[in-house]
């Protein structure tokens, strides 16, 4: 296990690494995500993780059968090194992910694990191991608009002031993994090509919200 472990592209990844399907859930490249994990199985692939690479593959069933043990899935999801771990002491364990580089699922490896195991393909995301790819052509000021707006009608607490110190990259995707939209639109978000797409799309996702809220709140009156 190496601390502090980088990855400068495709090729430093490992080919095959442990899924964690998770509905709603949103990793992206250089942004952490916190998980509790208590199914036995997902011990034992917390456990194989850290014994190895430290890499998890977060993924979103694609199948509405929640009690499904093994749920059909997205074909892409992103993979996270754990930065931080602890255990809680019930049973239950407390995670930090970092979003390394999103990756496509050729197929899954045979395994005598209780956990899933993806053969990954990173090739086509080499722009994910690459910080601030595609900043240039984000329309950050569209962006902080849409957020003023979805700040004021849903009366959240907005620290501008950090706002204006993140870098387009952390700003799009930090917020695409805040927004309240669902696992469809989580997913789109993850698809999208670029840091360009993303924007736009996440600006239209809140946009859609806003305008139903304003109907909603209409019909009210």
């Amino acid at each position: 296990m190496k601390l502090n472990r980088t990855y400068a592209g495709p090729a430093d990844m490992p080919e095959t690494i442990p899924l964690f399907p998770l509905e709603g859930a949103l990793l992206l490249p250089r942004r952490p995500i916190q998980l509790t994990v208590f199914e036995p199985r997902y011990l034992a692939m917390l456990d194989d993780a850290l014994s190895g690479e430290r890499l998890i593959g977060i993924i979103q069933p694609s199948s509405a059968d929640e009690a499904a043990r093994a749920p059909e899935l997205y074909p892409l999801g992103c993979a996270g090194r754990i930065v931080q771990y602890a255990e809680i002491g019930d049973g239950r364990c407390f995670l930090t992910l970092m979003g390394v580089a999103r990756f496509r699922l050729a197929s899954e490896a045979p395994s005598l694990n209780p956990f899933r195991v993806a053969v990954a393909d990173y090739a086509p995301f080499a722009e994910d191991f690459r910080e601030g790819a595609g900043e240039a052509a984000v329309d950050r000021e569209g962006l902080l608009a849409t957020l003023r707006r979805f700040a004021e009608v849903n009366e959240v607490k907005i620290v501008w002031s950090d706002i204006k110190k993140a870098s387009n990259e952390a700003l799009v995707n930090g917020l695409s993994m805040l927004s309240p939209c669902g696992p469809r639109e989580k997913q789109a978000l993850l698809e999208a090509p670029d840091l360009k797409s993303r924007a736009e799309m996440l600006v239209a996702i809140t946009t859609i919200g806003l305008v139903r809220a304003d109907d909603a709140t209409s019909q009210l009156h």
